[in-house]
């Protein structure tokens, strides 16, 4: 599970363990279809978190969704966050909440914390980054793609995936937008790698997509 982590020390050079999947469902208005999916999935490799990304709907709908994948997710060890919706994380009996942007990170904390995960995306710059990690947030993500599907170059996520990893102690979740920039973000320090859509577009295909991501975050270090 993502816990909290420990913001105000630099990471230490020991060799660092190799990171972990965190899965980010498409909209999910089904819940029970998709729970085959999902199963699929947290069996084929060793998953941290899943983000549940909810169909619109009212309040009671998007928690019996939520109610209806928790102990997929749960079951295997994993937390279930859920995208938003930081209001329905206890009556949904999810782990936490993602935000996006400072403001809406903020705003969460008094509601959620100490007893829930709070992560946090949607940085656009250091001074955010570092902002929530100080307020306490569980992790920060970067390169995930915002509203309208924009994400900044990869070079730039690359970068900013290093330079949180090098100086602090806070978990990074680096959002992998296709199969090839998995090991890349790994290698830059990531500690977690999030797949999004890509992993669910062919279902029959999920085994062995979850199989070559769990490959490629390997490193080096942890191969021994």
């Amino acid at each position: 599970m993502i816990s909290r982590p420990q913001t105000s020390r630099p990471k230490q050079a020991d060799p660092r363990p190799a990171p972990r999947l965190y899965l980010v469902t498409p909209p999910v208005a089904d819940a029970q279809a998709f729970s085959v999916t999902l199963a699929a999935a947290l069996a084929a490799g060793d998953v941290a978190a899943v983000l549940l990304c909810l169909a619109e709907g009212d309040e009671r709908t998007q928690i019996n969704r939520a109610k209806t994948l928790s102990p997929a997710v749960q079951d295997k060890g994993a937390a279930l966050l859920l995208d938003g919706h930081a209001d329905l994380v206890a009556r949904a009996g999810a782990d936490g909440a993602h935000l996006t942007g400072i403001a809406e990170f903020t705003a969460a904390l008094e509601l959620l914390k100490p007893e829930r995960i709070v992560g946090v995306g949607g940085l656009t710059t250091r001074h955010d980054a570092m902002a929530a990690a100080e307020a306490g947030a569980d992790y920060v993500m970067f390169g995930e793609p915002g509203a309208a599907g924009e994400r900044p170059s990869f070079d730039a996520i690359e970068e900013r995936v290093a330079w949180w990893a090098e100086v602090f102690e806070a978990p990074c979740v680096a959002y992998a937008a296709s199969d090839e920039e998995v090991a890349p973000l790994a290698k830059a320090g990531a500690d977690f790698v999030a797949l999004g859509d890509w992993l669910w577009r062919d279902p029959q295909a999920i085994v062995e997509t979850m199989a070559r991501a769990a490959g490629h975050l390997r490193l080096p270090e942890s191969a021994a």
